[in-house]
């Protein structure tokens, strides 16, 4: 038994994504990507705010929109005030900072057949802050940020031929980073294709004859280029460790109805699936039958098939909130639902710190496998007071249950070497464009319109995670 639960050497974090923070979104000779396309709407409700599917004709508009509010091309400006934001998370003693490199930056149109020096210095720059500062890097290398070339041109990852940009990509940053980043994810909630399908996969929907299909095809294509990432990382750097990421969309049955409980295993089934082919190195059965039935036609070579051998080193997951499945749901083809029993932020995400530790102990009983929380955290809209102050409570006490929750599950014997709340300072949200929805433990004083001073204020829950980094999870 494991009675001390952290270990000594966990690492405390945090993440943030570069298309959500870093703006700048034209210098550096930085090229489009799939975010800055990403439009807030505020006339809709907040659950109806992402941007899932995109036709070409869509595309075109955003492009030519010059009235429009894009907040992803402009951000926190963290691209600029990086050194200062990073000093002041270090401030909380976490140990370790997960954030993306924009696609775009080294590869303007995905296609040129040379890195952009100028992106690689940036990135060299913020790197080496990070090592100064004590705080090792965590780096995903496609986080809803490929060029938007790749997919006006080749519409994405329903081409193969993204397989050879994307490993090239790899390839220049494993060399680059060599000795200075070990922690690599190739790919964001690589399971999230259907929420996140167009800033994902980059599949314009007027170029395919059937979505869905075009989607598993695409993923796998991703799938086999991750696990060649992976091959050339090891090659390049034994030390390299290179994970894959789910959002975690296992869900409970709704009832005790076999039919419920059945429907459940089948939708946890596609779930898993991702995980399964590159943690474990093949594509199962449960799948071929899946795309049997849906009447999917996924080809997949020989030389495909021995490529995804190639196994990532570790298992991460963003966790935010837990759903459940009945039967009529998953015929019907809408097999996520909300839990009526749990409390919910305004966006309807469930509060659920137990579906924490239950997924954690699934995850680990399948691929006894290292695990990072690589994603948590609480959406909300915070109030600035007049004295300057903004007290988070709902925010603290969110991130304590599910911090004990954790902690629980390391008693259990799941092996967790890190935690990563999500947008330790504020940042524009990812799935609806908003800077308002709030999940730091740093304010920024930005409105949805990106109006504001930008000042950086801490919240009360930056000391709370103070004291939780410093006692290793003990003072929660």
């Amino acid at each position: 038994m494991n009675n001390t639960a952290f270990p000594k050497d966990f690492l405390w974090g945090g993440a943030i994504a570069a298309n959500q923070a870093e703006g700048a979104y034209l210098e550096g000779g930085k090229g489009l990507c799939l975010a800055d396309i990403n439009e807030f709407r505020g006339d809709l409700p907040p659950e109806k705010r992402s941007n899932a599917e995109m036709t070409t004709d869509e595309v075109m508009r955003h492009l030519n929109n010059h009235k429009g509010n894009y907040p992803k091309r402009r951000g926190i400006d963290f691209y600029h005030s990086y050194k200062e934001d990073l000093a002041l998370l270090k401030g909380t003693g976490m140990n370790s900072f997960r954030t993306s490199i924009n696609w775009s930056r080294i590869f303007p149109n995905g296609d040129d057949l040379e890195p952009n020096e100028e992106g690689l210095k940036y990135y060299d720059d913020l790197i080496d802050t990070l090592l100064e500062l004590n705080m090792e890097s965590m780096i995903t290398i496609s986080h809803y940020e490929m060029p938007l070339n790749l997919s006006l041109k080749y519409n994405g990852w329903a081409n193969p031929k993204l397989i050879d940009f994307f490993v090239n990509y790899c390839e220049v940053l494993f060399k680059r980073y060599k000795g200075k980043v070990k922690l690599w994810i190739p790919v964001n909630q690589i399971n999230l294709i259907g929420h996140e399908s167009y800033n994902h996969l980059g599949i314009l929907a007027d170029k395919v004859e059937n979505l869905e299909e075009a989607k598993y095809q695409a993923v796998l294509y991703e799938m086999i280029a991750c696990a060649k990432a992976t091959k050339l990382a090891h090659e390049i750097d034994p030390d390299n460790k290179v994970g894959m990421m789910f959002c975690d969309y296992i869900t409970y049955p709704a009832s005790c109805k076999p039919e419920d409980v059945f429907a459940t295993m089948k939708h946890n089934q596609m779930e898993y699936f991702y995980g399964d082919v590159l943690l474990r190195g093949k594509i199962p059965g449960y799948a071929w039958r899946f795309f049997k039935d849906m009447g999917m036609n996924i080809q997949v070579s020989e030389a495909d098939e021995e490529a995804l051998k190639h196994t990532a080193d570790f298992c991460s997951l963003s966790y935010y909130y837990s759903s459940i499945t009945d039967d009529e749901g998953y015929m019907n083809g809408s097999p996520v639902k909300r839990n009526a029993l749990l409390k919910t932020n305004p966006w309807g995400w469930s509060i659920d710190p137990l579906g924490l530790r239950t997924t954690l102990n699934q995850y680990y009983d399948r691929y006894q496998m290292p695990i990072y929380i690589t994603e948590n955290g609480f959406g909300q809209y915070d109030v600035l007071n007049e004295d300057g102050t903004i007290q988070d409570d709902y925010r603290i006490d969110y991130l304590r249950n599910h911090v004990l929750a954790i902690k629980e599950a390391v008693l259990d014997g799941v092996d967790i070497r890190g935690y990563y709340p999500w947008g330790p300072i504020d940042i524009v949200s990812c799935s609806s464009s908003e800077m308002e929805k709030r999940y730091g433990f740093i304010y920024v004083d930005l409105n949805n319109r990106l109006e504001g001073s930008g000042k950086r204020i801490l919240k009360d829950s930056y000391a709370w995670y103070k004291n939780a980094v410093a006692s290793n999870g003990e003072m929660l």
